[in-house]
C-alpha cells in the first residue's frame, strides 16, 4: 500500500455503509483522518456500524440529518448506491464538499495498476474472464469490486508484481477524481438504471469516466460496434483498442473464418469455447485484448476459454434432471441481458420472468420469444410480461408467487429436451435483496426437485 498523507487530520463523512463503506471507514481512519460514519439503519440492527464504533470511529446511525453538513468535512465517501439527489449529497454540493465513492480510495493507496471492466452487460463475465486468464497467464492478478472483495480492501494488499481486476458500475465511475486504469474496458451501452440516472446521457457521462483520467501510456478496449462507444473512444487520450463480433478489423480483437484474432494473430477457434450464448462473443473478445495487452500466452487463453462455462448468476448451467436442463440467468436485470439468454438456446424454453417494476414495457422481447414454449411470471412486472407472452403467441402462461414457486411449476409443465431458464429481465428489489438472493433461491428450488 502506497503512504498516503493526503487525509491525515482530515475530516470525512462516509455517507451509507455495506461493504465499500465499511472499507472506506476502516481505511480512512488508518491513514489518520478523522471519520464519521452515517447510515440509515439504527445502531442496534447494524452490525457494521457497531464494528466501526470499537474501532474508534464516530458512527452516527437511524437517519442522515442535514445538519452533518454543517460539521466541516472536507470530503464525503458516499455509498454508490445512494443517488446524487439524495439531499445529504446535494447538500455537499452546495457547500462545495468534494463527493467520492470508495474506488477512488483504492486507486489512491494501490501499487497495482488496475483493468477495469465497464458496460451494461457483460460486466462480470468479462472481469472473470480476465482474472483467469491473467491467472493462467502467470500475471498474479487480484479480482475486486462488484465481483469480488471491496477494492479498498484488495488495494491494501496489493503489490507492484499484482494487477488488479475490478467490474465498475456507472455508480462507481460518477465518484471518481484521479482513478486511472492501466487497461479499461467498455463491453457495450444500452439504457440501464435510468431511474438513478434521470438521463442517458448522464448514464453514458458515467460509464465514460472510465477512460477520462487515461493518457497515451495506457489502453482503452471499446466494441467497434456501436457508436456511442466509439464516441467514448474519440474524446480518450488512450490508444483505443477496438473489438467486433460483426466484421473483420485492421486491429484489435475480431472474427474470421470460424477463428478469434488479436491484431492479425489467430487466438483461438470458436468452436473450442465452452462459454454458450453468442452475446458472450463480445465478452471473450474484450477479455483476450486485456490478456494480450497485459502479456499473456495464446495458450493460457486457450486454456481458460476452453474450460470455462459462465459465472454464477450469469447464464448458469445449474443441472439436468429428467433430460432438462435448468439455467441460473437471475443476473439478467435487464431485457437486453434476458434477450441474450434466450438466444442463446434452440431448444424450447420455459422462461421464468419479472421483478421490480420500474415503469418500462417488455414489447422488445417479443422477437426473442419464438422458441419459448411457456412463460412463468411473478414480482411487480408479472402482468407486463404476461401481456408480452401473449402478443408473441405463447399459450401457456402462469404468474406464481416467487422464484420458489416458479421452479416446480416450470417443471410440470415441461417435457424432456426443454430447458429451464430463470432470466427476469427486471431488478430483484421488488422481493429479493439482490439478484444473488434471488439465483441462489432458484438453485435450491431446482435442487429440491430431485
Amino acid at each position: 500500500m502506497k503512504q498516503v498523507n493526503h487525509y491525515l487530520h482530515k475530516k470525512v463523512l462516509v455517507l451509507g455503509l455495506a461493504k465499500s463503506g465499511v472499507a472506506a471507514a476502516s481505511l480512512l481512519h488508518k491513514l489518520g483522518a478523522f471519520v464519521t460514519v452515517n447510515d440509515y439503519k439504527p445502531l442496534s440492527e447494524n452490525m457494521e456500524a457497531q464494528g466501526l464504533l470499537e474501532q474508534g470511529i464516530t458512527v452516527i446511525c437511524g437517519g442522515h440529518p442535514i445538519e452533518l453538513l454543517d460539521e466541516g468535512f472536507e470530503l464525503i465517501v458516499k455509498n454508490p448506491g445512494i443517488p446524487y439527489h439524495n439531499p445529504m449529497i446535494e447538500g455537499a454540493a452546495a457547500k462545495g464538499i468534494p463527493v467520492i465513492t470508495e474506488v477512488e480510495l483504492a486507486y489512491q493507496i494501490s501499487e497495482a495498476p488496475f483493468v477495469a471492466i465497464t458496460g451494461t452487460n457483460g460486466k462480470t463475465t468479462t472481469t472473470t474472464l480476465v482474472f483467469e486468464m491473467l491467472k493462467e497467464g502467470g500475471k498474479l492478478p487480484l479480482i475486486a469490486g462488484n465481483i469480488g472483495t471491496v477494492a479498498a480492501s484488495v488495494a491494501q494488499e496489493a503489490t507492484e508484481e499484482n494487477t488488479i481486476v475490478i467490474e465498475l458500475s456507472s455508480f462507481q465511475l460518477m465518484g471518481i477524481e484521479a482513478f486511472n486504469p492501466r487497461i479499461a474496458i467498455v463491453t457495450n451501452l444500452y439504457d440501464a438504471h435510468l431511474d438513478y440516472h434521470g438521463t442517458r446521457t448522464e448514464y453514458v457521462q458515467a460509464k465514460a469516466n472510465i477512460t477520462r483520467n487515461q493518457t497515451e501510456n495506457e489502453f482503452f478496449i471499446v466494441n467497434a460496434d456501436q457508436e456511442q462507444t466509439l464516441a467514448i473512444a474519440e474524446n480518450s487520450n488512450a490508444q483505443t483498442i477496438p473489438f467486433s463480433t460483426k466484421r473483420v478489423l485492421e486491429n484489435g480483437a475480431y472474427i474470421r473464418e470460424g477463428w478469434i484474432y488479436f491484431n492479425a494473430e489467430q487466438v483461438i477457434a470458436t468452436k473450442d469455447i465452452m462459454l454458450p450464448g453468442a452475446h458472450n462473443l463480445e465478452n471473450i473478445l474484450s477479455a483476450i485484448a486485456a490478456a494480450k495487452l497485459s502479456g499473456v500466452e495464446n495458450e493460457a487463453i486457450f486454456k481458460v476459454l476452453n474450460s470455462f462455462s459462465g459465472v454464477k448468476h450469469r447464464l448458469q448451467f445449474v443441472c439436468e434432471h429428467k433430460e432438462r436442463r435448468f439455467y441460473n440467468d437471475s443476473k439478467a436485470t435487464n431485457i437486453l441481458a434476458t434477450q441474450n439468454a434466450i438466444a442463446a438456446f434452440n431448444e424450447p424454453v420455459i422462461l421464468l420472468a419479472g421483478g421490480l417494476d420500474r415503469g418500462n414495457e417488455f414489447d422488445e422481447l417479443i422477437p426473442f420469444l419464438k422458441n419459448v414454449k411457456s412463460v412463468i411470471t411473478f414480482g411487480q412486472t408479472a402482468e407486463k410480461i404476461e401481456r408480452v407472452a401473449e402478443k408473441a403467441g405463447i399459450k401457456t402462461i402462469k404468474r406464481v408467487d416467487n422464484v420458489e414457486k416458479a421452479v416446480p411449476e416450470a417443471y410440470q409443465l415441461s417435457e424432456p429436451g426443454d430447458v429451464i431458464l430463470l432470466s427476469p429481465a427486471c431488478a430483484s428489489w421488488d422481493q429479493y435483496k439482490t439478484f444473488e438472493v434471488r439465483g441462489d433461491i432458484f438453485i435450491q428450488a431446482v435442487h429440491m426437485l430431485k
